[in-house]
């Protein structure tokens, strides 16, 4: 069987339309799997909440291309996370299949609670 390491700029230029999330997990793994799972879990949880607040902000007050950088980001350390948990992104998001996993129905139709009066 012929394999072709490509590096992950050309993987994302030859599937830039779709990308499964096992794949991409797969991609992060390669790419920074053995430096994460060094560092450990609880440095990998602090460094994706550092990226979540770093995409609240660009939220608020970034550009678009600001907004999916951190997006970008904040998905890489969440597949780092799973894969050092031995656990599959595509299971985790599995329940969501039929819509909203509580109702069942979308779009959702769960009473919001925060609109509450």
């Amino acid at each position: 069987m012929l394999t072709i390491r490509m590096s992950a700029c050309s993987y994302f230029r030859l599937y830039r339309r779709v990308v499964h999330l096992d794949d991409f997990q797969g991609l992060m793994k390669d790419t920074y799997g053995l430096r994460d799972t060094e560092r450990g879990l609880a440095a990998t949880v602090a460094w994706l909440a550092e990226e979540f607040g770093e995409l609240a902000q660009a939220v608020r007050k970034g550009t678009r291309e600001e907004q999916l950088h951190e997006l970008g980001d904040v998905l890489a350390w969440v597949a780092s996370l799973a894969a050092q948990l031995d656990l599959s992104l595509e299971e985790a998001v599995d329940r969501f299949k039929e819509g909203c996993p509580r109702c069942v129905s979308s779009p959702c139709s769960c009473p919001d609670a925060s609109m509450r009066s």
